[in-house]
């Protein structure tokens, strides 16, 4: 019993740690009546539904792997200039992001890559790294890891993203297409502002498993979510009680449950990472392990972001 036990508090401390949003409104909910409710429950809805038939190549599922290069960027943005989270985030660019990228190369298989802009900028190699691979895609992962939800400045948060999406593209020579929300946390502002940017898709909710069109107060955003899950993220896992549990063959047996079952149903399997977390030796070995027995199933799409929201977006009810 002592076991599941210390599982619920790790993921209680990593989604502390993550930074969540606050309520949207200072009121409770019971003082408020449902049509009120239902405004701040449906801001951001599921529109039209973006799971197509078949998948390229007759393929039964698509697999889209994603890694989110926040490196130290989350420690800076909170002024927390303690030598080891700032080491260990580093580690991500000096040690975990070439291993990663190595195991991608040899498995012959692609990922989205979201940055920060400031972690571009302090390790600038990295970038260019990724692009030399040719078959990657870079996204945007805001300015500094800055929680959207926690500034509550419409004005601010624009700033922020437009810097992030010119220094992005600059470093890559493309505007981004995919936004990932950092601690997957948006302020009443962000869908928005991210419609106005002209991004393809966002892949920062949790309303289906599946892709699907965001509303903005019930109204078709044009902007495309391909979802994620904390049971699909490293960090809940790996990031808290100093990263030391639980073992990587145990995080392995939730991962492959849930493909099995988008395989079986035909859907998206989306999984998060981080190269200062999974970069280490031991879970990019789980992780390559984990990319071999996908590939050993008949009839599975490895896609970036971008294609699969490109994709769902052209061939959705055909």
């Amino acid at each position: 019993m002592e076991f599941p036990m210390m599982i619920i508090v790790i993921l209680s401390m990593a989604v502390t740690a993550m930074g969540q949003s606050p309520p949207t409104a200072a009121v409770p909910g019971w003082k408020l009546s449902i049509e009120e409710l239902r405004k701040q429950y449906s801001h951001y809805g599921v529109g039209k539904r973006l799971r197509p038939r078949v998948w390229p190549n007759n393929s039964r599922v698509a697999v889209a792997l994603s890694f989110d290069v926040d490196n130290a960027t989350a420690s800076l943005a909170r002024g927390d200039l303690g030598s080891e989270v700032l080491s260990r985030g580093m580690y991500g660019a000096i040690d975990g992001l070439p291993r990663i990228l190595n195991m991608l190369d040899r498995q012959s298989v692609p990922a989205s890559f979201f940055f920060p802009a400031v972690s571009a900028l302090l390790n600038p190699e990295m970038v260019p790294l990724i692009l030399s691979k040719k078959r990657h895609e870079i996204g945007v992962h805001g300015w500094i890891h800055e929680n959207p939800a926690n500034l509550n400045d419409a004005a601010e948060e624009s700033r922020l993203l437009k810097q992030a999406v010119d220094v992005l593209t600059k470093a890559t020579g493309k505007r981004p297409a995919g936004y990932r929300a950092p601690s997957w946390a948006m302020s009443p502002f962000t869908m928005r502002q991210v419609q106005e940017a002209g991004f393809l898709y966002d892949s920062s909710l949790m309303a289906s498993d599946d892709a699907y069109e965001i509303t903005i107060d019930g109204k078709p955003s044009g902007v495309i979510e391909l979802p994620i899950e904390r049971i699909l993220d490293d960090y809940p896992y790996f990031g808290a009680a100093d990263g030391s549990l639980p073992s990587p063959n145990l995080v392995d047996q939730i991962y492959r449950a849930e493909f099995d079952v988008a395989y079986r149903e035909g859907g998206l399997f989306v999984l998060t990472m981080h190269p200062h977390i999974t970069g280490h030796r031991s879970r990019v070995a789980w992780l390559e392990k984990l990319i071999e027995y996908m590939k050993s199933k008949p009839g599975v799409w490895f896609a970036t972001h971008e294609e699969a929201a490109r994709y769902v977006k052209d061939h959705s009810g055909n």
